[in-house]
């Protein structure tokens, strides 16, 4: 699947990323592809996204038919992706069942969101969290978290312990691979 990682410290935010991607037991790597990045720029904001392959075109296409897309705070995420639902459903398509008890129909994938305002993570049903320290989402997330933990009380600035994070995903988990892609950004108010 993947490993996603946000990390906001010391005025910064960062996202970082593997780049492999995989069908079933086949892994096509950075070197046979030419498109490797699981990060979208997305209006100043920088979203990862897990789950299907196709969600990276899906989610690209579906974003260029909604006005108003702001992802500022844990409510706009939330408002955005909710409005973002229906064109996924009637546009791309998106099968929304999941369990029969399940209480919304779900969006299929899960992402993690950093910009000048912090780092979300935004689930299948829609339901938005902000971070204070990190976090991490796909099949490499538990190797992640152990990672920045560690880290996160030492001297490692925002982008190091994400890319940290990913690392240890890379390093443990097969649906992993490299290269790392980083981005960081400054918080809005926090000095230069």
């Amino acid at each position: 699947m993947t490993t996603i990682a946000v990390v906001k410290k010391g005025g910064e935010v960062a996202i970082a990323a593997d780049s492999l991607t995989t069908f079933g037991d086949t892994r096509l790597g950075r070197q046979y592809k030419g498109e490797h990045q699981k990060i979208l720029d997305v209006q100043g904001s920088w979203v990862g996204i897990c789950g299907s392959s196709a969600h990276h075109l899906v989610i690209v296409s579906a974003l260029a038919r909604l006005e108003d897309v702001k992802l500022g705070s844990r409510m706009q995420v939330y408002e955005t992706f909710r409005r973002l639902h229906p064109i996924l459903k009637e546009h791309a398509y998106l099968n929304p069942k999941e369990d029969e008890d399940d209480p919304y129909e779900s969006s299929q994938m899960v992402a993690l969101i950093a910009n000048a305002t912090g780092i979300y993570g935004v689930y299948t049903m829609r339901e938005v969290f902000e971070f204070d320290r990190f976090w991490a989402i796909g099949s490499g997330r538990n190797f992640a978290l152990g990672a920045m933990h560690a880290a996160f009380d030492g001297d490692p600035p925002a982008g190091r312990i994400a890319e940290m994070g990913v690392a240890a995903g890379i390093e443990f988990d097969t649906a992993s691979g490299p290269p790392v892609v980083v981005h960081t950004l400054k918080l809005e108010g926090e000095a230069s």
